[in-house]
């Protein structure tokens, strides 16, 4: 499985991004896709997550209401709508996958992952 991540950039504070996550190879219905994030100095922390199969989804608290996760199955990708963007959003996001019936928040349990694209909000 292989995972590509874009869709990063500048942004001012209160504005929008959206992050893409081109999947290929072995991809099951039983997948869970998730994005995380890493701030420079700090450990990296989930943000959301589907399941592949029905849609469910799932948010940190900090995400709720301004993030949105979704995917395109004709695609495989999965994107994170990012709105009302804050300067503590500023990190560089990543997005992984794993087999499981339920998405998993620590980030060890996510068996695949893509390179990070570095989302920068500004004051």
């Amino acid at each position: 499985v292989q995972l590509q991540a874009s869709g990063g950039g500048l942004v001012q504070a209160g504005g929008s991004l959206r992050l893409s996550c081109a999947a290929s190879g072995r991809i099951y219905s039983s997948f869970v896709m998730g994005w995380f994030r890493q701030a420079p100095g700090k450990e990296r922390e989930f943000v959301a997550a589907i399941t592949w199969s029905d849609g469910k989804t799932y948010y940190t608290d900090s995400a709720k209401g301004r993030f949105t996760i979704s995917r395109d199955n004709a695609k495989i990708t999965v994107y994170l709508q990012m709105n009302s963007l804050k300067p503590e959003d500023t990190a560089v996001y990543y997005c992984a996958a794993v087999r499981a019936a339920e998405a998993p928040r620590p980030p060890p349990r996510y068996d695949y992952w893509g390179q990070g694209t570095q989302v920068t909000v500004s004051s």
